[in-house]
């Protein structure tokens, strides 16, 4: 399972029974670098080869634009290699699941919405709205946030959990009512996270197509110029 949609990269390799071992890095622009090697390194604890596992799970956004390209090209040159299948998990629903499994280690309230937020920049997320056992109840897509963002969730859930790298600023849009009623979660999507996801696909059958498919970027990618190299 390869996760790289913000900042952290890790991967991580799961049986049935769950995590068997996990590597993780948490700096911007590193992913290049310690993809490969972290793959190399979890199959490695455990003595086997690309080939000998039953798939390649992968996050395919939204998220940064570099970190996915690196991550899905990487997972989809293992399955191509190993000629086995491929599994792509929405960015969104590893937060939503990652939320959770924390909601049930602290005695879960099932009356709650929970809203993975991943930082797009000033106070713009990418996120969508989940209800308590993970099942999506709006589109993905960009939000602005201000002090009026989710009041409808308020009225109709006890509790609002947000989980997430684009968490944290929302906090300091609410007032004391709302903060009373919020669980904020400020944390990047992990490869641990994947595992539910990851395992109900494959009971399905749900696999992506190695040669065509493509990350869900959400917004057009757009390329700067540095001033130092304009000669």
């Amino acid at each position: 399972m390869i996760e790289t949609a913000t900042d952290e990269c890790s991967v991580a390799l799961a049986s049935s029974d769950g995590i068997l071992f996990m590597k993780r890095f948490a700096e911007p622009k590193a992913h290049a670098s310690v993809l490969a090697p972290f793959v190399w390194s979890v199959l490695r604890e455990d003595g086997i080869t690309a080939s000998e596992c039953s798939a390649v799970s992968v996050s395919m956004g939204p998220g940064s634009y570099t970190g996915l390209r690196v991550g899905v090209s990487t997972a989809k040159g293992l399955c191509y290699g190993a000629g086995i299948p491929l599994i792509g998990v929405s960015t969104l629903d590893i937060l939503a699941y990652m939320a959770k499994e924390r909601l049930m280690e602290t005695g879960m309230d099932t009356d709650v919405a929970i809203v993975p937020m991943i930082d797009a920049r000033r106070m713009e997320v990418y996120t969508a709205v989940y209800d308590a056992v993970c099942t999506r109840r709006t589109e993905i897509g960009p939000k602005v946030l201000d002090s009026d963002s989710y009041s409808e969730l308020f009225e109709k859930y006890s509790g609002v959990v947000f989980i997430g790298d684009g968490a944290a600023k929302f906090e300091r849009c609410l007032d004391d009512r709302k903060l009373g009623r919020s669980t904020f979660i400020p944390v990047s999507p992990s490869a641990s996270g994947m595992f539910i996801p990851t395992l109900r696909a494959w009971e399905s059958g749900t696999f992506e197509d190695v040669a065509y498919c493509e990350p869900f970027y959400l917004k057009d990618f757009v390329a700067g110029v540095s001033r130092r190299k304009l000669f």
